[in-house]
């Protein structure tokens, strides 16, 4: 291919993510590399002026043609990066020798129901190992990608009931027949044909799925293969992709509190005092998964006397959406409460009160992070790794710093005075 033809076909290529190769006259793959940007990435090759070492310039001189894969995010081109790498060995790539110092894709299907999993060790005990991958940040993003595009298990002895991973759709409950071992093979089979590259091939399966399950009138399990249709197919911007890790919990939350709609706004209150003195409350909103520090509220509880963290949480919800009932502001998704199951009755008695009914009311306690969540009698014991406890912790976090500053802000006041 000659320079003009090579010039044309970056101008070809698309701004998004990706997998590109460089391949020399007689067609043979060369060199593979991932981007955020794959025009932007491979322009940046043969910008003119450009100081190259060696290497460098004995590879672009080699160039005859390139060819490219999209992915939805530089995490998915990580996966194919690894696989064709391996599969075609290209000349200019380094080879990553020292497999221990360097992160691999574990698929155990060596167990009845398999687990997928990061893992740095290799060892000979029939698992399918993918890899080596050489950025351990991006390998953890794609591994929480693929979880809810594959529903795989997690959790390393299987339990005997239902546990949070399933409410978010991220496991299939093989330990409750939730799944059958037919239905749970052709997940491993398609994490497989995911991981080995072959998406196109995938997809074409999933569309020719839903369309037999809507014929059927499975509508339910239609609409589980269109999201992974969705999220397999959904290709993203750079501008975009560092908004998807928050939409994923966004995502999580979603399915937990068994919404119909994204929770995109989320309001977290929480309490200060000594000993009842100078008690404050302190709301925070976040919206789309990212403060909103304008819409941050301080409240000096005035109806309270003594140690009463429920009257406190009482008043200052009341205040905060009697308002905004009166002025016809539109209300949160979610309403959260930096408290246990106590502190949620609290805030439920007013919302009743007040009659406000659509939005969800929840509250996390600090020692175990229960979850708790109005309407269900038993709360949800959240996984240490899991996005969803990573939000919320951040939001109510957030809640307890700006209750704390406010708090120290009066008594600072107190003791000048």
């Amino acid at each position: 291919m000659k320079s003009k033809d090579l010039r044309e076909k970056i101008k070809e290529l698309p701004s998004s993510p990706g997998v590109y190769k460089f391949l020399n006259g007689e067609g043979r793959i060369i060199y593979i590399g991932k981007a955020i940007d794959l025009r932007k990435r491979v322009s940046s090759y043969f910008r003119k002026g450009r100081a190259l070492d060696a290497r460098l310039s004995m590879l672009t001189s080699e160039v005859s043609d390139i060819e490219f894969i999209r992915a939805s995010s530089e995490a998915e081109a990580l996966i194919y990066e690894a696989g064709l790498i391996k599969d075609h060995a290209p000349k200019y790539n380094i080879e990553l020798k020292d497999d221990k110092s360097y992160p691999f894709l574990k698929l155990t299907v060596n167990e009845k129901y398999p687990r997928l999993f990061v893992t740095r060790r290799r060892l000979n005990d029939g698992a399918l190992y993918y890899g080596p991958y050489t950025d351990s940040k991006l390998l953890k993003e794609a591994v929480s990608f693929m979880k809810k595009v594959f529903p795989l298990r997690s959790c390393r002895v299987m339990r005997k009931k239902i546990c949070l991973e399933y409410h978010i759709g991220q496991c299939s409950a093989p330990c409750e027949g939730r799944v059958t071992s037919e239905e749970y093979d052709l997940i491993v089979l398609r994490v497989r044909k995911f991981l080995e590259g072959k998406k196109d091939d995938l997809v074409k399966e999933l569309e020719k799925e839903m369309k037999r399950y809507s014929a059927s009138r499975q509508y339910e399990k239609a609409l589980a293969v269109r999201n992974s249709l969705k999220a397999l197919t959904a290709v993203r911007q750079f501008h975009d992709i560092a908004r998807y890790p928050v939409y994923g919990e966004l995502d999580e939350m979603r399915n937990a509190l068994g919404m119909d709609t994204m929770p995109e706004v989320v309001e977290c209150f929480d309490v200060s005092n000594i000993a009842g003195a100078y008690a404050v409350g302190a709301m925070v909103r976040f919206v789309a998964g990212a403060p909103s520090k304008k819409d941050y509220r301080k409240f000096r509880v005035k109806t309270v006397e003594g140690i009463d963290d429920y009257s406190m949480i009482r008043e200052i919800v009341r205040r905060r959406y009697s308002r905004l009932l009166e002025e016809m502001t539109p209300l949160p998704d979610v309403v959260m409460i930096d408290g246990g199951k106590g502190h949620l009755s609290a805030a439920r008695g007013v919302l009743e009160e007040l009659g406000i009914r659509k939005v969800k009311l929840i509250s996390i306690a600090k020692e175990h992070n229960h979850l708790y969540i109005d309407g269900r009698r038993y709360p949800i014991r959240l996984s240490p790794g899991s996005g969803l406890l990573f939000y919320i912790q951040r939001v109510r976090d957030e809640a307890h710093r700006f209750a704390i500053k406010y708090h120290r802000q009066l008594r600072g006041k107190g003791s000048l005075k």
